[in-house]
């Protein structure tokens, strides 16, 4: 048999057998089969480079390494979906749907809304032509070298016809224990939740961190149906199921309303007994004959709705409660917790914000508590449940001193300070908060190894982190490090001195400073230089800057240690201009106005769209008034554009937008 032909039977073979274990959990052929033929692909691929295809069964073990992920258009937008958070939320779609269609009851098909990470495969020819995330729903990123690891998802279908079918890319709660207790092991920070891991894993560039992840698919809609001549979503749903789609068994046709909440009361008691997390249950109109009649909002269909879960409150003792100390020097209390499983992460901390909030709950050190995550995200302590109490409790009592420096608290308000300058927890926070993403984006210099590095006396101040490519050879001895980390790590820092003032600005710590006020300093300004010679008065006149914040960022220029940080950082090389578009009074249209977005625009994101606006000198606000100079609308606008003609304010659709913004390049 000639190479080539032997190399198609090969991945055939493959295919199948992979098909036959993680779709059908059945095998034909032993593992030890499985692998001699696995071999002999690969052999043959080395042999003759020319038959090598990235759909190759060989490629689910990953290997590929991106430099970055490409930008993919979606040929259908993505949208999310609206929630409901109660029975009257779904009572009332119901009834919205109901007199849409003028029916008095409606099939729905009730599924798990899966913790993950939404993904978009696009066929074309029986091939996969890529896989793309959801990204802000007009435009993603390819990630197929990351998602074709995951062994259950066809890279071949048994159609020609162009196919695309979305689902969730998830980690499965086996893998996450299994992956945490590796990096435990070597002392890496563990991973939270399900959720923060599947999502870190299709973004890694090295697609073999993402096969030894073990994610796992469930796909859920199939997009381009009524091509296939299908009517029901139900009916949609086991076709991909015949092509080889991983789908949820779960999912159940409910006839009218009453049996779709029969049916989240059965799942909110199996939730935990999953072994993968859910955060509510999705809900879509069976007939999809009626999907354009019930229309879409600017975000979401009018057809679908997620019910969203209450937040879990679980209940665990109060161990402790320790202090830290913030970057400002603010002292925060926390709860130490027994271990204990919340929404898919294990949870042993818990902020207890200031000393009036634990006096205002009357806790005890050794209560039971009830815990919760705020938002499905930040894990919060409800309150303590005295009646448990065994007689063992302790008092709280709030500490004098500063756990680090020793030095005396100052109480301010509600909360306690200290105030040396000198205190290594504070160096510590502010060394985080400048590599932090938002900041100076330094990649791999995360919390733990700042905290790690600092102790080591390899970084003590800002400056100091551009210095650390000196100590190379004694970090590459450290444990958990290796050549490869420690050279990326060295890398990001020598990247971040390209980055433009407002992440620098931000970087810095200055009190009252966010993000959006070092963006509007960075384009006022331009440069450092300049800023650093504003006084009180002519920062307190820049729109959105108040006398608080004016004030603080005047003393933080004006006091002698910061001047000579910022003489060093400039030594080192960073930049200290902004890189941004600049508009003047003069040169943009927009300079000086309030805009707001609504809908979806076919050529930028919300998020590019708003920087751009932003470089133009207009401020975005998000909601219509008197005060709105201009509502720039996409496709599928909504209220806010029924406001703007309400009440008279001038409106752009996408077109006119794009050349009002341009017009001063020409």
């Amino acid at each position: 048999m000639e190479p080539k032909e032997r190399v198609k039977e090969l991945r055939e073979l493959l295919e199948r057998y992979n098909y036959e274990y993680y779709i059908l959990n059945a095998s034909s052929v032993s593992d030890a089969e499985f692998d001699r033929l696995m071999n002999e692909l690969i052999m043959l691929e080395n042999e003759y480079p020319e038959l090598r295809s990235n759909l190759s069964p060989t490629q689910r073990v990953g290997g590929a390494v991106a430099s970055e992920f490409k930008k993919v258009t979606h040929k259908r937008l993505m949208l999310s979906l609206a929630n409901a958070f109660d029975e009257d939320d779904l009572k009332d779609f119901d009834r919205k749907v109901k007199e849409a269609l003028n029916v008095d009851k409606v099939t729905y098909m009730a599924e798990m809304k899966i913790d993950g990470l939404a993904m978009s495969l696009d066929y074309a020819n029986g091939a996969l032509n890529y896989a793309v995330t959801r990204g802000d729903g007009n435009v993603g990123e390819d990630v197929t070298q990351n998602v074709i690891t995951i062994k259950s998802i066809p890279t071949h279908i048994k159609t020609d016809r162009p196919f695309e079918v979305r689902g969730e890319v998830y980690m499965p709660k086996a893998s996450l224990i299994s992956l945490n207790e590796e990096r435990e092991k070597t002392n890496q920070p563990l991973l939270a939740n399900a959720r923060n891991a599947a999502a870190g894993s299709i973004r890694q560039l090295d697609s073999k961190v993402a096969a030894f992840r073990k994610l796992e698919a469930y796909w859920y809609y199939f997009v381009n149906a009524n091509e296939f001549g299908f009517t029901k979503h139900s009916e949609a749903l086991k076709y991909i199921e015949e092509l080889g789609f991983r789908t949820n068994k779960e999912r159940r046709l409910c006839d009218g309303i009453d049996e779709v909440l029969a049916y989240i009361e059965e799942y909110t008691l199996k939730r935990p007994n999953l072994d993968y997390d859910i955060d509510g249950i999705v809900i879509k109109v069976d007939d999809m004959t009626k999907y354009d009649t019930l229309g879409y909002t600017a975000k979401t269909p009018k057809w679908a709705i997620a019910y969203k879960f209450p937040p879990e409150e679980v209940q665990t003792k109060l161990e402790d409660i320790i202090f830290t100390v913030g970057r400002t020097g603010k002292i925060t209390p926390n709860a130490v917790l027994s271990p204990v499983r919340v929404a898919g992460s294990m949870i042993q901390r818990a902020t207890l914000h200031n000393e009036d909030f634990i006096i205002s709950k009357e806790m005890k050190i050794g209560d039971t508590v009830v815990i919760r995550k705020a938002g499905d995200v930040i894990p919060e302590v409800v309150k303590c449940l005295p009646e448990k109490r065994t007689g063992n409790e302790r008092p709280f009592e709030m500490i004098d001193n500063c756990p680090v420096c020793g030095e005396p608290l100052v109480k301010i308000d509600a909360m306690h300070f200290c105030k040396n300058p000198r205190c290594d927890a504070k160096h510590i926070e502010g060394l985080i908060h400048f590599a932090s993403r938002d900041a100076m984006d330094i990649e791999g210099l995360g919390d733990k190894i700042v905290e790690l590095l600092f102790n080591e006396k390899f970084i003590h101040d800002i400056p100091s982190i551009y210095n650390l490519y000196t100590f190379r050879q004694d970090i590459i001895f450290m444990d958990g490090f290796k050549d490869k980390s420690v050279d990326n790590l060295i890398e990001a820092i020598e990247r971040s001195k390209q980055n433009s003032l407002e992440k620098l600005i931000f970087g810095l710590g200055i009190k009252e400073v966010g993000e959006k006020t070092a963006k509007i300093l960075a384009r006022r300004y331009i440069e450092l230089e300049k800023l650093m010679e504003a006084d009180y008065e002519e920062l307190l006149g820049i729109p959105d800057i108040g006398p608080i914040s004016a004030s603080s960022i005047y003393e933080y220029f004006h006091n002698e240690e910061n001047i000579k940080l910022i003489n060093d950082l400039k030594q080192l090389g960073l930049n200290m201009k902004y890189l941004g578009k600049v508009a003047s009074d003069d040169s943009s249209p927009f300079y000086g106005k309030t805009v707001v977005l609504t809908g979806t625009l076919s050529s930028m994101g919300r998020k590019e769209a708003t920087e751009l606006l932003e470089s133009l000198g207009a401020k975005v606000a998000g909601s219509v008034s008197k005060k709105t100079d201009y509502v720039i609308f996409g496709v599928e606008a909504g209220s806010k554009l029924d406001k703007a003609n309400e009440l008279g304010v001038k409106t752009l659709d996408e077109e006119s937008f794009l050349a009002l913004a341009n017009a001063n390049d020409k």
